[in-house]
């Protein structure tokens, strides 16, 4: 599996995130030309090699003509989908700028469409989510890991007036995120780069076991007195054992929602990140059949599921706390049967020893197209798996 760990021990902004992100290795030109895709005009970005505090570090500036607009969401997912970038870069770009506007309108109460972006809604703003986005596409990791994100203290000068740090927004964006103490005063995390490590990281917490291939350092604008102001991207394999991962359980007893109600909840939990979703019959007061509904995720994931969860069910209260999980390093490998090509995935139980679980939509695809059941395309496929074949071991992981 390929891994990126983001060290944000002096915070995160979008500067800092594409300065490390081309410092790792990500092409500039690439990016500028996404940028230049955008219609905005004179814009494009500008790296230099910078010292922080004596660390040698990469500062991608964006250029840009003046400009008075300040943007709503939906103008800006067009700017997007107009753009020159592939399905992927435009999806993870509309989730960032999606997830901001869904912060700021929680922030001021308004509907998401009717959002008025400020600073984030400037061309540099823009330029640095969608630049990220590519990069981040570029970099092409399996899983992002980030550190606790200190925001800083003290107060910020926006829009609105001077707000405490970490502003309304940046709050908002790490709702469920891990913060790190920090009595640096000054704006260590913005908003845009709160969206950017709350879209891309799955994890949050010390780097995972890995071997590091690349580093990038992503300079910010600011100096600090009490240490160097970068990004910090660690890019590499990671190391092929089991590890443990820290997750979230998330539970809540319901006895007056319908079967349908708790079937299409389960649906929404999924589409929300959700790693495991189960519901349990239980028998609750006044003798009621009950049905405990039981999820798990991962940290960053916990505020949206908890949102579905009190949209979709008629719970008045959801318990929650953290775990470990211990995971098998799994990897994509794909079997030849008599009914067609097989994918499935590998666990890697230990001392080499493979085990193999066919997908059940490769499966259930085969079973159509030829008319069998899926049971004798299931069965044929866990036959067709030689762990002894060539190749079986030098499959690329997926996590």
């Amino acid at each position: 599996m390929r891994l990126a760990y983001l060290d944000c021990f002096s915070g995160i902004s979008g500067d800092m995130t594409l300065g490390a992100l081309v410092d790792a290795g990500v092409d500039l030109a690439a990016l500028n030309d996404a940028v230049e895709s955008l219609g905005l005009p004179g814009c494009r970005l500008v790296a230099r090699e910078v010292k922080k505090r004596g660390f040698r570090a990469t500062q991608v500036r964006v250029e840009y003509e003046p400009e008075q607009a300040h943007r709503h969401l939906p103008q800006i997912l067009r700017m997007i989908d107009a753009g020159r970038l592939t399905d992927p870069q435009k999806d993870l770009a509309r989730r960032i700028f999606t997830r901001l506007a869904e912060a700021e309108a929680r922030v001021h109460g308004t509907a998401v469409e009717k959002v008025h972006f400020h600073e984030v809604g400037a061309a540099d703003s823009i330029a640095d989510v969608v630049a990220s986005a590519v990069g981040w596409d570029l970099l092409d990791v399996d899983l992002v890991v980030a550190s606790p994100i200190p925001t800083g203290s003290g107060t910020v000068r926006m829009a609105h007036g001077t707000c405490s740090i970490p502003a309304p927004a940046t709050a908002e964006l790490l709702r469920g995120v891990p913060l790190a103490e920090s009595s640096i005063a000054h704006e260590l995390t913005t908003p845009t780069g709160a969206a950017i490590v709350a879209t891309v990281a799955r994890r949050f917490g010390p780097p995972p076991a890995m071997t590091i291939g690349r580093i990038g350092y992503g300079a910010g604008v600011r100096d600090l007195d009490e240490q160097p102001n970068v990004l910090r991207l660690l890019v590499g394999e990671a190391a092929e054992s089991r590890g443990a991962e820290p997750v979230w359980v998330l539970e809540t007893n319901l006895d007056d929602t319908t079967g349908e109600l708790i079937g299409y909840a389960t649906t929404r939990l999924w589409e929300a990140g959700a790693l495991d979703v189960y519901a349990t019959a239980i028998q609750m007061k006044k003798n009621r059949p009950g049905v405990k509904l039981s999820v798990l995720c991962r940290a960053s994931d916990v505020a949206s599921i908890e949102t579905v969860l009190f949209e979709e069910t008629t719970t008045l209260g959801v318990r929650r706390w953290p775990v470990s999980r211990n995971v098998l390093v799994r990897r994509t490998h794909r079997v030849v049967t008599d009914w067609g090509p097989i994918d499935g995935t590998l666990g890697e139980v230990g001392e080499g020893l493979l085990r193999f679980a066919p997908e059940f939509e490769s499966c259930r695809r085969a079973a159509t197209e030829h008319g069998v059941p899926l049971r004798i395309v299931y069965e044929a496929a866990q036959k067709a798996f030689d762990p002894k074949a060539p190749g079986v071991g030098a499959d690329r992981p997926d996590g």
